[in-house]
């Protein structure tokens, strides 16, 4: 028996849609991550591919696409405006960078440090310009900390962005590995949508936030559902990346070897070859009754087909859910390693 992978939904061209929390939105449960598609901290990305792996999301049936006002300095934006524009329905979420610099928000920082009423306005209007829109449905802080709640005017500014017509809904990403930093936003009802890192290895979401989230109707957007790559089960070893590469720290040291241990077990206790480890992983992420959609780097129409065809509505089953979860790995390797 097939674990529901969300509250029902309505399947549109060929990609099921879950709700976006209480929000009227209906998203593709497999989004597209435009991180990748800025082309300077992911070497190789090429505007004209990245453009037709955009089209060929959309025109799957695909309607959820999520970047950054940082990713390559706006150009990641342009981008996504480009195609956006030209696919009535397309819903395009945002990110605000933090005015002082800090990645992540670091413990006891002040939220008009980060995040200055002003500021959030004069950088969302930045980000419309490069959108080539009136208007972005979801727009959030790319860092967080939830000593921010009733700190500054940052939420003042996010009323008057509401107001304005900029803005339908605001959202909080959250720092990478701390999921329980944003259940104080969650509970007071802040945020609409929390953005927060959730796969096999990295299964903190499930401790608190996640449950958070449903009871309080906040949609979850997930991130690197694939662990930058090693559960796409296709770094090795011997794999090399440009020398600008962000996974030169990611994968550094012996993570690479280290990484394949744990790969195998779960081959071997799922009884799966190793090509399967991609849809294993993201079907993982799907299962989660809060999860809205999981955002997927796809630089290439061959990556945008292969993850839309798991956007079906289907989860794991119970039995193969509970041998993930022993494959808990707590690490953080956003750190250079020793």
């Amino acid at each position: 028996m097939t674990t529901s992978a969300a509250t029902p939904g309505n399947l549109t061209g060929s990609m099921f849609r879950r709700p976006l929390g209480k929000t009227t939105l209906m998203v593709a449960e497999i989004g597209y991550g435009a991180w990748g598609i800025g082309g300077r901290q992911w070497i190789g990305a090429e505007d004209a591919e990245s453009t037709r792996a955009l089209e060929r999301y959309l025109a799957l049936g695909g309607n959820f696409i999520d970047t950054a006002l940082a990713y390559a300095e706006g150009h990641s934006e342009t981008l996504v405006g480009e195609v956006a524009r030209r696919t009535p329905g397309t819903i395009v979420a945002t990110k605000i960078p933090p005015k002082d610099g800090h990645w992540p928000a670091r413990p006891g920082s002040k939220a008009n440090d980060a995040f200055p009423g002003d500021y959030v306005i004069s950088r969302t209007e930045t980000s419309l310009k490069n959108l080539g829109m009136d208007s972005v449905d979801v727009q959030q802080f790319h860092v967080w900390n939830d000593s921010w709640l009733g700190e500054g005017d940052w939420q003042d500014a996010v009323a008057q962005l509401k107001r304005d017509g900029k803005i339908r809904h605001f959202g909080i990403s959250i720092n990478d590995h701390q999921p329980d930093n944003a259940i104080k936003a969650v509970e007071a009802g802040v945020a609409s949508t929390v953005q927060v890192i959730y796969n096999v290895f990295d299964q903190t979401p499930r401790d608190r936030l996640l449950d958070a989230c449903r009871m309080h109707g906040v949609g979850v957007i997930v991130r690197v559902a694939l662990d930058e790559g090693s559960l796409s089960g296709h770094i090795t070893p011997e794999t090399t990346f440009d020398a600008e590469d962000f996974r030169n720290v990611y994968f550094g040291g012996d993570r690479k070897a280290e990484l394949q241990g744990h790969l195998r077990a779960i081959e071997s206790d799922l009884g799966i070859s190793s090509d399967r480890l991609p849809e294993t992983a993201l079907r993982f992420t799907l299962s989660h009754p809060a999860v809205s959609t999981v955002i997927v780097g796809m630089r290439s129409v061959r990556n945008v087909e292969r993850n839309a065809a798991l956007a079906d509505g289907k989860g794991l089953n119970d039995e193969q859910l509970h041998k993930l979860y022993a494959h808990r790995w707590d690490r953080n390797w956003y750190s250079p390693a020793e």
